[in-house]
């Protein structure tokens, strides 16, 4: 799926518009063409400082959140690499601590282009490529990296010997590259498994562990999986982690959501079971408080698309598939107080599944207006809305984009409004409401 990135700054934009006339312009999955774009540059993922790699269908990039504010609380510098970008480019790739600048950023595209324009790789392995490229020119003491799209074949999966692998929370999403079942999708996010890397997973299912494990023996890599070499739960308000080491006795995630505590708990055992580095406990406890991730449940601050909605709580969430609207069920049952019901705005993608993406929380749906993903190919509003409706949600509506469809709703009951179905979508909210990612 193309990312349709634009930029403010006139040498980045050119760059990019370079990129996207030399790419295939969709998503291609294979290392050969980021191996030999790498070496083109002279390799610069065999030159990082310690790594942590992390696949998942969902909750990677919360669990890449947490390990990044816990690195940086024991008083290292990071560098962190993430997609997608919400509002600007620049979000993907994280220098020292810090977003990279438009000045760094046209340069390395621009070198990257030159010497593997012919390749004729995505858009994704010439970003994976520059990222690498600033990673390796810029001093820092941990890299955590994302994986973009399922892990084995994903062009980070490079990377040769990481600290620690992580996967996260596993689902139905991308089945045109990953396979149709959740045992083939687990199978490619067990890709990332390296030979003598611990392997932190969450707790699956036996059948789906069983296809885990396997991938990561054949790898030569140890699985470390929730509820046998580590645990997390939530209780009294609290979040306990337990693993051989001893135990922690953690705050609630800042991060919202009623999953978070097993994203945190996944971060703090990917570090607990590493070697690379030194990390206190006292690290892990900031990234319980500190770790922020834009559009997972995010409380949208006041700005100009919500000023309409006085008062009224607005939270972003870019989830799209079915394991991710199951998440936000039980969410709303800390969020909403007992069965308070919700305006949701919706708009996805058209290679995502609606049905089951809303069905698990439809029952709180006061009010659903559908809009379109512009840029992207989506499902039609009054497709989305006529579904609703067949889930049991009586009063459905379409609207052009999210400020008509905020406007709308600051005439009916003051109901919380949660606007959610994209990351595309996510990023053009937080542009319209002045509210970008740092």
């Amino acid at each position: 799926m193309p990312d349709h990135a634009t930029s403010s700054d006139v040498a980045v934009q050119a760059q990019l518009d370079r990129l996207w006339a030399l790419s295939p312009g969709a998503d291609v999955l294979g290392l050969e063409r980021i191996t030999r774009l790498l070496a083109r540059v002279g390799d610069p993922h065999l030159r990082l400082p310690p790594v942590f790699h992390v696949a998942g269908t969902n909750g990677k990039g919360s669990t890449c959140a947490c390990l990044r504010v816990a690195l940086e609380a024991a008083g290292l510098r990071v560098h962190a690499y993430t997609s997608p970008h919400l509002v600007r480019f620049n979000e993907r790739i994280r220098l020292a601590g810090r977003l990279i600048e438009d000045e760094a950023l046209a340069p390395l595209l621009a070198e990257v282009l030159d010497a593997g324009g012919d390749i004729g790789a995505s858009f994704f392995e010439v970003t994976t490529a520059a990222a690498f490229l600033a990673f390796a020119r810029t001093p820092a003491d941990a890299c955590v990296i994302e994986v973009g799209l399922g892990g084995r074949l994903d062009a980070t999966n490079v990377l040769p010997g990481p600290a620690a692998c992580g996967i996260a929370a596993l689902g139905i999403d991308h089945q045109a590259f990953l396979g149709d079942t959740l045992a083939q999708i687990a199978v490619e996010k067990a890709g990332i498994a390296k030979r003598g890397v611990p392997l932190l997973t969450m707790r699956y299912a036996d059948d789906i562990a069983a296809r885990v494990a396997d991938a990561a023996n054949r790898a030569g890599a140890t699985v470390l999986s929730e509820g046998t070499a580590w645990h997390v739960a939530e209780r009294d308000g609290r979040v306990r982690y337990r693993d051989a080491a001893g135990e922690l006795d953690l705050s609630l995630p800042a991060l919202p959501g009623a999953h978070q505590a097993e994203n945190l708990g996944l971060a703090v055992a990917m570090l607990r079971h590493q070697q690379a580095l030194s990390v206190p406990d006292a690290a892990f406890a900031a990234a319980a408080t500190g770790a922020r991730w834009p559009a997972r449940l995010q409380r949208l601050r006041p700005g100009p698309l919500t000023a309409p909605l006085g008062n009224r709580p607005v939270w972003l969430d870019g989830g799209h598939n079915a394991s991710a609207g199951e998440a936000i069920a039980r969410s709303l049952d800390r969020l909403l107080p007992g069965d308070a019901i919700l305006d949701v705005v919706v708009g996805m993608l058209a290679n995502k599944d609606p049905a089951g993406f809303l069905a698990p929380f439809a029952e709180r749906i006061a009010t659903l207006t559908a809009i379109p993903v512009p840029g992207h190919d989506h499902h039609a509003p009054a497709d989305l809305a006529a579904l609703a409706a067949r889930l049991g949600v009586a009063d459905v509506a379409t609207a052009a984009d999210p400020a008509a469809a905020i406007g709308s709703l600051s005439r009916g009951a003051p109901h919380p409004v949660l606007i959610l179905g994209s990351l595309y979508l996510a990023g053009r909210v937080l542009e319209a409401n002045d509210e970008l990612p740092d």
